[in-house]
């Protein structure tokens, strides 16, 4: 059976990939990766073994893109009212989703999964979104749902939730969002043993965190560290703004300060397994995890979707084996007269 052909834009360090791996029996084939950060990249390289992968999507030619199934993309979410707004907010022109949507209008790849932070739903009352979804139908994409997803609802002990966004070329294909799977979550599955003290945070950063916290809450804001323990069901959802301080995220430690969370947790709280390797600095390291996606759910996303595309992969190859054997009849009979 062939494998699936996908293209990864805006690939980060390559969770939606990795998801998408994970949920196919037969592998998936990338046949072209879009990622300007060197750092990610370098990550990237080092999981995946990708010799080329391209910069500034915007640069991309067309014709550098090959055919392909799935067109994935967790593309930022740029201020559209700015650029939509002026205009009556009737144009992507200027923003990076209108790269998706030239190489979608060109390709006509059967699907694809779009991975957002869940703001975008809501975002300028829901203009923003439509505008998206108003663009994709119009490129021939009129069976698209969307659907916000949340980590700890799928085995991750994250509060992380995330707007993905699925469409398909074929009209009549009946795709659904995978049910939650509920199972009890616990924050000391992702936790190691013998933690270096470097990320014992310090007694300053430690009382600055308290303050501000005791701040926010008189000003009525509630904004302030997030502290967990080994029992605790799930943490808050992490960010790339993690290095700085590690404050949305502490680990409790009996008679000394909380702790941050080490690289190795951080991936593990998104899902990437412990074979996952992370070739750079640690300041990276959360960037990029914080950039990324839950793996766990994507991968539950795109089990749904290979449901559909899988099987259309099989029925080209059986239209293809009986073009092909229609042609061989044609010739023998041909050769017989």
């Amino acid at each position: 059976m062939n494998k699936i052909r996908v293209i990864d834009l805006f690939a980060g360090i390559g969770g939606i990939r990795l998801g998408f791996e994970k949920a196919s029996k037969n592998g998936i084939d990338c046949v072209f990766t879009s990622e300007w950060d060197k750092f990610s990249t370098e990550t990237y390289k080092a999981n995946f073994g990708d010799e080329k992968i391209f910069g500034d999507i915007t640069k991309v030619k067309i014709e550098d893109i090959p055919e392909h199934d799935v067109l994935l993309a967790g593309f930022p979410c740029q201020p559209f009212s700015q650029a939509g707004l002026k205009k009556g907010f009737s144009d992507t022109r200027g923003t990076l989703f209108f790269d998706i949507e030239r190489i979608l209008e060109s390709k006509k790849p059967p699907a694809f999964l779009l991975e957002n932070v869940k703001q975008l739903r809501g975002h300028d009352k829901g203009r923003t979104l439509e505008v998206i979804l108003e663009h994709l139908r119009k490129i021939g994409y009129e069976n698209i749902q969307y659907k916000v997803l949340r980590a700890r609802d799928f085995g991750l002990p994250q509060n992380r939730e995330r707007i993905y966004i699925v469409g398909f070329l074929d009209k009549n294909i009946k795709f659904n969002f995978p049910t939650p799977t509920f199972e009890k979550t616990r924050v000391g599955n992702i936790l190691q043993s013998n933690i270096d003290e470097k990320y014992t945070i310090s007694d300053k950063l430690w009382a600055g965190h308290q303050r501000r916290k005791r701040e926010n809450k008189l000003k009525g804001k509630g904004f302030g560290y997030g502290i967990v323990n080994h029992n605790s069901e799930y943490t808050n959802t992490i960010s790339a703004r993690y290095y700085k301080d590690g404050s949305e995220i502490l680990i409790e430690q009996k008679g000394k300060n909380p702790r941050k969370l080490t690289p190795r947790e951080a991936a593990r709280l998104q899902g990437f397994p412990d074979n996952f390797n992370i070739p750079v600095s640690n300041t990276q390291a959360y960037r990029q995890f914080g950039n990324s996606v839950p793996v766990s759910v994507v991968e539950k996303v795109a089990s749904q979707m290979l449901i559909h595309l899988e099987v259309q992969s099989q029925e080209k190859i059986k239209d293809n084996k009986l073009l092909k054997s229609g042609l061989d009849l044609s010739r023998d009979s041909l050769v017989v007269a």
